[in-house]
């Protein structure tokens, strides 16, 4: 596993599992958002987005974590290892808000110097929660048909389905790269 893609649905952890794939593997952890989204929540040219992402794959290993469709053929002709987190919806959910509530609250900044709000995740047409129940199911279908698809036979797929499996999971890989790792 050099080279790994971590999708799910919002909320469901995968930027997080990739940093800590990326630290568990000593590899650089990229993250789609941080690429695609401009100031005042406006994604950027989607030039700009591809040529970041496409200049982020050309290093020799990574993570790299989203659900961006339209880059995807670009990662995973690149991956050997794609990581689904497929977690039951009340799991995303439950995680999503409380992740909003605390971002909104504690006024973190995000990407492009934006900052989620407590309006425009509960109240807007734009919601990260909306969208979450909106992409759920498509995922759940969409994912296993791309699996079986030839041109991504040279993929290793894993699909977790709780955040105690992933932990487990991390836990194989942590100690594999430790036991690989020799001493200086």
């Amino acid at each position: 596993m050099q080279r790994i893609h971590v999708v799910g649905t919002s909320g469901s952890g995968k930027t997080t599992l990739a940093e800590h794939l990326a630290q568990q593997l000593d590899i650089p952890h990229i993250e789609m958002d941080a690429l695609h989204w401009g100031p005042n929540w406006t994604p950027v040219p989607e030039e700009v987005f591809q040529e970041r992402l496409r200049e982020a794959l050309n290093a020799p290993a990574w993570t790299v974590d989203g659900n961006y469709g339209r880059v995807r053929a670009c990662i995973w002709e690149r991956a050997d290892t794609v990581v689904w987190l497929d977690y039951p919806l009340a799991t995303i959910m439950g995680r999503l808000v409380l992740r909003t509530l605390r971002r909104a609250l504690k006024h973190e900044e995000l990407w492009g110097h934006n900052r989620e709000s407590l309006t425009r995740a509960f109240f807007s047409r734009d919601s990260i929660l909306l969208w979450a129940l909106q992409t759920y199911r498509r995922r759940r279908r969409e994912y296993p048909v791309l699996f079986a698809r030839s041109e991504y036979a040279h993929l290793t797929f894993v699909r977790l389905h709780t955040p105690q499996e992933s932990a487990r999971w991390l836990a194989t890989v942590a100690s594999t790269a430790a036991g690989n790792k020799t001493p200086q």
